[in-house]
């Protein structure tokens, strides 16, 4: 049995990329460009049921923008999961709106719609759910709440794509929706992201706030951001969206073997309906044995883990909220994400599997 270290999440790079950057560097036209505009049309045609996708420099950008073109500003409150990345939280308070945080539903570990109803106040302008861990929230829901309660609906789908609820692709449920191209996503293009939308006027406000404001050089007709992709990583981009079909298909299929292998601990679960396309693998071990499992997995098997997220955002010292999330507190203190990438063999996963059922029988 190879004792290689299996990391927690791998980029794959290999020379399709390195062919495509070399062709921008030779063309010298390196910053935004044909390459980033080809990339937003077939991102659209591929994964968005051709809406609308405007790239960015950054997921978190993608956020911010978003919700700026969108109209959200100071006196705001957006409602959004505390249990996720600090960037969903971060991009609400960077247009001066206050993120409101509500809890997630034990299962899926996505925002609860029924948590989220008792938070809508006056002020409150929007539901703002994360595709947590590449499984759709439940959007179905969300979005009944949404229209009922006058509130717009925007997706967090950082680590989402490919995923659909019902057949209804991730990223065509809200007025936006967001994808991180940080490399450890599904598919990358070295830094990133990728906003679509179906509103005609909030892609062209996406535009000009990516671009200093700007549709006509010179001519800024708003306060804007220097937030582009360049065609460099939009090149990079290309080439990995031709893959992201066979790689999520094996993500799957890593992840289907795990669920029928492994013993003691509890697997993910998948929605009726919902396609998911696990970006995380996340098992859930007794809170007491979670730090164990992750120490022995990694000098004992040499298998790299992840938690994510060990801190609820509410109780991060940038935002530090008196809450009652007690799902969000439990999922915590509870979940490892363990690898599923493309880049695993057999060997791989049979050690994977190994390793945590002898983990969980020993702290049985």
């Amino acid at each position: 049995m190879s004792k290689d270290f299996i990391p927690a999440a791998k980029p794959i790079i290999g020379d399709e990329e390195r062919a495509a950057v070399d062709a921008v560097l030779v063309s010298g036209m390196l910053a935004q460009g044909a390459e980033v505009a080809s990339f937003e049309q077939e991102f659209s045609e591929v994964l968005l049921d051709g809406r609308a996708a405007v790239a960015v420099n950054s997921g978190t950008s993608g956020l911010h923008l978003g919700l700026l073109a969108a109209g959200i500003g100071p006196g705001d409150e957006v409602i959004v999961p505390s249990f996720t990345f600090a960037a969903t939280a971060n991009s609400v308070a960077l247009t001066g709106a206050t993120p409101v945080f509500a809890d997630i539903e034990p299962d899926h570990y996505c925002l609860d719609a029924a948590a989220v109803e008792p938070l809508i106040t006056e002020r409150t302008k929007a539901i703002m759910p994360v595709h947590l861990y590449g499984h759709p929230a439940n959007m179905d829901a969300l979005g009944a709440l949404a229209a009922e309660q006058g509130l717009a609906l925007f997706e967090d789908a950082a680590q989402a794509h490919g995923g659909a609820l019902n057949g209804k692709r991730v990223g065509t449920f809200g007025t936006f929706a967001m994808f991180s191209l940080y490399p450890t996503k599904n598919m990358t293009s070295g830094e990133g992201g990728m906003v679509s939308t179906g509103d005609h006027d909030v892609e062209r406000r996406l535009r000009l706030l990516r671009n200093q404001g700007m549709e006509r050089q010179y001519e800024n007709e708003l306060v804007g951001f220097n937030a582009r992709m360049t065609n460099l990583h939009a090149a990079i981009g290309r080439v990995q969206l031709t893959k992201i079909r066979r790689w999520t298909e094996q993500r799957q299929a890593n992840a289907a073997f795990l669920t029928s292998s492994l013993e003691g601990v509890g697997t993910p679960a998948v929605a009726d309906g919902a396609t998911h396309v696990y970006h995380q693998y996340t098992i859930r071990v007794p809170e007491n044995e979670r730090d164990r499992f992750a120490a022995a997995l990694k000098e004992e098997y040499r298998i790299g883990s992840g938690v994510y997220y060990p801190i609820p955002n509410h109780r991060l010292p940038s935002f530090s909220r008196p809450a009652d999330l007690p799902v969000t507190e439990a999922a915590a203190r509870q979940v490892l994400s363990l690898p599923v990438h493309p880049s695993l063999d057999q060997e791989d996963l049979d050690r994977i599997a190994t390793a945590v059922n002898a983990l969980a029988k020993a702290g049985a």
